[in-house]
């Protein structure tokens, strides 16, 4: 990701004026950008808060109690970087190297296009979706049924938690989607997603249709 880290705009300073951070913000769309202190990472100002602050002359050293403190480092993953957006609502990263200084940011745009682009992404496959009880998950059972029955898993993560059970989603690369999906089942894995060739669903629609025409009789 090392390609990525930019140094576009130039990190703010604290003896920096409010009004000279405002026209940063207005001539970017960022919602964060940091501030740096020979060459340490202070923290990050909010474009909500410093377009507030009424005093344009004043430096930003009097509004330092206003800084988030967030970044990332320079080996930093994209599922890494992605957490970090997501848990700060920010669309800028600062990235520190590991003396820890600062060496720019990540921008949103860039580390979504990457991951977009990633095999992950952009293969063709199948998305199943199961469930289980989160005490009774396992990832190596997950994966063994998959290569079980002769397809690739190109990858999976926990999509959602609720009281004690959780949900995973798998991207597939399978000819055999209906036996891989009976062999969850016998596994005591929940489908989730909907699939076209799951030969349990259609007999219990069958099923249905049988019973529904018998009580109409």
């Amino acid at each position: 990701m090392n390609d990525y880290i930019l140094k576009e705009i130039k990190a703010f300073q604290l003896k920096d004026t409010v009004k000279s951070a405002q026209k940063v913000f207005k001539n970017y769309p960022i919602t964060h950008f940091p501030v740096i202190e020979n060459g340490r990472l202070l923290g990050s100002f909010a474009e909500s808060d410093v377009q507030t602050i009424e005093n344009k002359e004043h430096e930003l050293v009097a509004y330092a109690h206003l800084m988030n403190s967030f970044f990332a480092d320079e080996k930093a993953t994209v599922l890494e970087l992605l957490k970090i957006f997501a848990d700060n609502d920010t669309s800028i990263i600062p990235v520190l190297n590991k003396d820890k200084i600062y060496i720019g940011y990540y921008d949103l745009c860039d580390v979504l296009d990457v991951f977009s682009t990633s095999p992950f992404m952009i293969e063709e496959s199948e998305t199943l979706i199961i469930e289980k009880l989160e005490k009774d998950y396992s990832m190596g059972e997950v994966a063994q049924i998959v290569e079980a029955n002769g397809a690739s898993l190109l990858g999976l993560y926990i999509s959602e938690k609720r009281e004690d059970f959780v949900q995973i989603t798998l991207k597939i690369i399978s000819n055999e989607m209906n036996e891989m999906i009976q062999t969850f089942r016998r596994y005591n894995y929940k489908i989730i997603s909907n699939h076209e060739n799951d030969i349990y669903l259609e007999d219990l629609k069958n099923r249905s249709d049988y019973l529904q025409k018998y009580l109409e009789m």
